[in-house]
């Protein structure tokens, strides 16, 4: 996929997630074969106003570029000025996230609330496209409210219109946030709607899932979410999917390890030792999410005291795995739990 300035070929692009998209996830993923990832929504009025937390989310280093940073934001002026700001740091894509379906943030008017009014999102488009220069503006989007208020082809061409250098497409509606199957009939239909180029998005695994999305619908590429939490393996399998036809398949025990371990110690570098040992709790479940014993496991994970123990633990896991030491747990419905809570291991 081409876009003004740079071309990502037919690599994926890593969605935008809070609390997820940081520094070790952007890089681990590039590492492991992605195309292009983005730093967490960032609102576009701490940007304007200097607040501390929000240049903390978008800061990025220069070897993590090719690189988007996503916009959260209802001010024409405030957008504008965040992408203003924005250019003095040269990331390559800006997003304003029209998709975002959690009530925190549509209370507000903000992400897919905006969906309800798009002349107005056209507006807030036209205005990051007047000051962008030459990055990419890009706009998330979702089918739209509900199943009876689906307008994803109007504010597909609006987004066109506006200026927008490509869509972002998440396969369902605001009202259904990530619960039941996607629709990916629509992406086709945007697909035939507008000549700027369609990345679909929305409950994407396996390497057969990405190429079955763009063999259905014609979209130009895929931005890969809850898909990459713990599987980074997913870019390269694709990449070597797309080349190939081949599928080099599910990573090894040793391969799980050495990326956790890899993630771990990367969080650990960017942080104080108490976050960086939050932070890679979840991290670490998530990578062994497809392993026996993941119950068993992320209880320990849960308790250990700092990243050096969380290690001890990772090898202390495989070793069990090695030795069959656990009883096999039910991986559909843990799949299944992951699917629809990603921290599926804490209780309700």
């Amino acid at each position: 996929m081409k876009l003004k300035n740079f071309d990502l070929g037919n690599k994926l692009i890593v969605a935008p997630m809070a609390d997820v998209s940081d520094a070790p996830f952007r890089k681990i993923s590039k590492e492991y074969g992605a195309g292009l990832t983005y730093t967490p929504m960032v609102s576009a009025k701490g940007i304007v106003e200097n607040d501390f937390h929000a240049l903390q989310l978008f800061s990025f280093g220069r070897d993590e570029k090719p690189i988007g940073v996503q916009l959260l934001g209802n001010s024409p002026d405030y957008l504008a000025g965040a992408v203003q700001e924005l250019k003095n740091y040269k990331p390559d894509v800006i997003d304003i996230n029209c998709g975002c379906p959690v009530d925190k943030v549509t209370k507000h008017n903000l992400g897919a609330q905006l969906l309800d009014d798009p002349i107005y999102m056209g507006k807030l488009i036209e205005s990051m496209v007047k000051v962008a220069g030459d990055i990419s503006i890009s706009v998330k989007l979702r089918l739209g409210k509900s199943d009876g208020k689906i307008n994803i082809l109007e504010t597909s061409k609006i987004a066109q219109e506006s200026g927008a250098s490509f869509i972002i497409v998440h396969t369902r509606t605001k009202n259904k946030k990530y619960k039941e199957d996607p629709d990916w009939e629509w992406l086709r239909k945007v697909k035939d709607t507008v000549k700027i180029p369609v990345v679909g998005n929305g409950s994407l695994f396996t390497p057969q899932d990405i190429k079955r999305m763009i063999a259905e619908t014609g979209i130009d590429s895929v931005m890969i979410a809850r898909g990459a939490l713990g599987n980074p393996f997913i870019f390269n399998r694709y990449n070597k999917y797309y080349e190939t036809g081949e599928d080099s398949g599910e990573p090894t025990i040793e391969e799980v390890a050495e990326a956790a371990i890899k993630h771990s110690k990367l969080l650990a570098r960017e942080y104080s030792d108490v976050i960086a040992t939050i932070k890679a709790r979840k991290n670490i479940v998530w990578y062994f999410k497809n392993l026996d014993g993941v119950m068993v496991f992320a209880s320990k994970i849960m308790r250990a005291k700092n990243i050096e123990e969380q290690i001890e633990i990772i090898h202390e896991h495989i070793e069990n795995l090695k030795q069959n030491f656990y009883s096999k747990d039910d991986r559909e419905l843990i799949d299944q739990k992951f699917k629809e809570r990603v921290l599926f291991w804490l209780d309700e």
